[in-house]
Parts: C-alpha cells; sequence; structure tokens
C-alpha cells in the first residue's frame, strides 16, 4: 500500500514540475518579435506603443548597440532621419541592420509607407519597416527582410505616428548575403539608398 502511494506521490509530483517547466518556457517566448540576433525564429505581432515612444519592447533587435557608432545618416521624407547603428552577419546565415529613425521635422509622421507595398508584409506587419531591402550590388542579389511561416516580419513593428522630436529604435534582418559581400545597399521607402559596410 505504501508502494502505491510513493509511486502515486512521485507521477504527481513529477507532473507538477513538468506543467510549471511548460508554463516557464511559454512565458519565455511568448513576448518574442523577432528574437535577439542570433534567433531568426518566428516573430509574435508587436503591440502598439504610445505616439512618440517606438515601438514597444517585443520589437526589440535584442543586443544594444552604441547610438554614438552610426554607419550612415539617410534623409527621408518630410525631415525624417534614418540613423544605422549596426550592419552585422550572423551564424544563423542572416544580417540584422539596427539603427533609429528621428523626426527632426515639423509635423507628425506616419509610418505607413516604410512596410513598402508588397502585399503580405503589408497585410500582416502594418506601421513597420518591412519594406526595407538590402542590395548586393556585386552578386546582382536583391534580399528582402526575413518573414515567419505567418508572414510576419522580423523587423520593428506596431509603429505609431512619430511626432516631431521623438524617435525610435528599429531593426531589420535580411538573408545573409555571401561572405565574400562585405558592403550593400539598403533601401527603405521614402528614405534615400545608402551603402553600408557589413561587420562579422
Amino acid at each position: 500500500m505504501s508502494i502505491r502511494r510513493t509511486t502515486k506521490s512521485r507521477r504527481v509530483a513529477a507532473a507538477a514540475s513538468m506543467v510549471a517547466a511548460l508554463a516557464f518556457v511559454v512565458t519565455g517566448c511568448g513576448g518574442d518579435g523577432g528574437g535577439k540576433e542570433g534567433d531568426a525564429g518566428s516573430s509574435s505581432s508587436a503591440k502598439p506603443s504610445e505616439e512618440g515612444k517606438g515601438p514597444s519592447d517585443d520589437t526589440a533587435a535584442g543586443d544594444k548597440v552604441d547610438p554614438n557608432v552610426k554607419l550612415a545618416e539617410v534623409k527621408g521624407q518630410n525631415g525624417v532621419l534614418l540613423v544605422v547603428n549596426e550592419v552585422k552577419r550572423d551564424s544563423g546565415g542572416f544580417v540584422t541592420v539596427q539603427g533609429e529613425i528621428k523626426n527632426e521635422g515639423d509635423l507628425s509622421v506616419n509610418p505607413a509607407a516604410w512596410a513598402g507595398n508588397e502585399s503580405v508584409i503589408v497585410r500582416k506587419n502594418l506601421n513597420s519597416v518591412g519594406g526595407a531591402t538590402l542590395v548586393d550590388k556585386a552578386g546582382k542579389k536583391r534580399y528582402y527582410i526575413l518573414r515567419d511561416t505567418d508572414g510576419r516580419c522580423l523587423c520593428t513593428t506596431g509603429i505609431r505616428p512619430l511626432a516631431p522630436g521623438k524617435s525610435l529604435p528599429v531593426f531589420m534582418q535580411f538573408p545573409a548575403p555571401p561572405d565574400t559581400t562585405t558592403e550593400v545597399d539598403l533601401s527603405l521607402p521614402t528614405f534615400a539608398t545608402t551603402s553600408l559596410k557589413i561587420s562579422g
């Protein structure tokens, strides 16, 4: 009788431990909106942020970048500026671009155009930087933003209109060009095109 009770108690304890572990895993993975730089997995839909504060935490790229490092400053329409802080090749087979968009104009800026005109990206990623592309001029190839199986981009999403004087961090992940490619052109709708060196 005592052996049965002990076995039953062990089963109950094991089941409780498994439920707790699963709850921890689900909680830890639930807010991944693009993941860290080493994670090219799926992203969840972003929660809208407050105006001028930029995207919510679940759209951040992961690792912090040095805001004082400016690889490029790209002018956009209506006084908007894109500052690129990092372009990094990762072992997972992708390139992550991180930077900041600043509204240096006098009017609030609607981010809708930054998603581009590709129907899947626009439909699944309203108010994102999903319209960005990288061009490998040497290899004569264009790279579009990575997306998961549900069509959600691995990029900053849920961007609210950007008020004058405000800025927001952004990231974009692309398939990596060949290792021999060290420079690419970045294009984002409404901004000028800029050449960038890849690190890593």
